[in-house]
């Protein structure tokens, strides 16, 4: 669903980019809260995830074709505002380094690719596993909803933009119904792709999945005298968990690497959603050219290496790379302004007495 330059008026395209500022800000901050010494380093990870698996587009009907989004699996891996950060990152490396994504339309494409995913994600996520039984079979299935309505919330979204600020005519009604249509088996995919993902995760190391926290029972007490304390269970020591969260890290980039570099060359090549729809509901005549579209990654291939399978590999591989450390760089600078708080807590922590978290 990347939207190209020349599908929206000036307006819209300033007015998304200004709304898509204030969200990024916004979740700058509210990330500070998620972030911490297990999840800043999946905050790479996950955009470089991201990042490959959007190069492998599945076909969903007839001469179309779909990709991962990513908002809902982000969220519930690290949490919906560092979710907004890492898709944001993604789509800012395509749109500059592939060309994909129209530069004029980089506000338009965070504020549906990053914002509206993650958040109506997030919302679909929290509302499931309230109601189910608390457990891995939740979080799982709950991930799953999350990302099967976030996809056609942000077509949705997308069709209401273009109805206010496109710049060709359309039949609203018949757009939002094609959209919504085609978007909600692009979706299903999404969900598949989501739930194999989190679960996957939750079998190795379900302490770095963001919206698995408090799935551990508490700890029950009982003294001599019939007294009974709940605590949490102690935390291991912070090397330890870093050595660990670490290692988990680097073969998720290694499974990423080889998303992008092998098996992103047999993906689809028919259309995506929004290009099959564009063409069909015939608003696409104003769509421009990239202004990057000479780059040496443009299209997912290196310039020059005239070897196919090889381009799309490298750049597949280029892209990952660049998504890790820039991902990896924003959560970084993050948690950085939280360490001193964290430490000033932890020193409180051990004045208040050993004995603080069972008062």
């Amino acid at each position: 669903m990347h939207v190209p330059d020349g599908f929206f008026t000036a307006a819209v395209s300033v007015s998304a980019g200004v709304v898509a500022a204030a969200g990024v800000a916004v979740c700058l901050r509210g990330a500070r809260r998620e972030l911490d010494d297990r999840t800043a380093p999946m905050a790479g990870l996950v955009a470089a995830f991201i990042f490959a698996v959007q190069m492998l587009n599945f076909p969903v009907a007839a001469g179309t074709s779909g990709h991962l989004l990513g908002g809902a699996l982000a969220a519930v891996l690290v949490g919906p505002y560092t979710a907004v950060l890492a898709v944001a990152v993604v789509l800012i490396v395509q749109a500059f380094l592939f060309a994909d994504g129209g530069l004029t339309a980089l506000g338009v494409n965070i504020v549906l690719m990053a914002i509206v995913t993650a958040v109506v994600g997030w919302a679909v996520f929290r509302l499931v596993t309230a109601v189910l039984p608390r457990g891995k079979a939740a979080i799982t299935a709950a991930s799953f909803a999350a990302a099967l309505v976030s996809v056609p919330a942000a077509a949705l979204v997308f069709t209401l933009l273009f109805w206010i600020g496109g710049t060709a005519p359309i039949d609203v009604g018949a757009v939002a119904a094609a959209m919504g249509g085609v978007h909600v088996l692009i979706g299903l995919g999404e969900g598949v792709i989501t739930a194999l993902t989190v679960s996957s995760v939750l079998a190795v190391r379900p302490d770095l999945v963001y919206g698995a926290r408090g799935l551990t029972a508490p700890l029950v007490l009982r003294t001599a005298d019939g007294e009974t304390r709940v605590a949490q269970p102690s935390a291991p020591s912070p090397a330890p968990r870093r050595a660990r969260a670490g290692g988990f890290v680097l073969g998720g980039v290694a499974v990423a690497l080889v998303l992008a570099g092998v098996v992103s060359f047999y993906a689809s090549g028919d259309p995506d959603g929004l290009e099959k729809v564009a063409g069909d509901q015939g608003f696409n005549s104003g769509e421009q050219d990239h202004a990057l579209a000479d780059g040496p990654l443009a299209d997912y291939g290196v310039r020059g290496v005239q070897n196919e399978r090889l381009s799309v590999g490298l750049a597949g591989i280029a892209g990952v790379g660049v998504t890790v450390v820039a991902g990896g760089a924003v959560a970084y600078a993050v948690r950085r302004r939280t360490r001193g708080e964290a430490k000033t807590d932890a020193d409180a922590g051990r004045a208040d007495g050993p004995n603080r978290a069972l008062t």
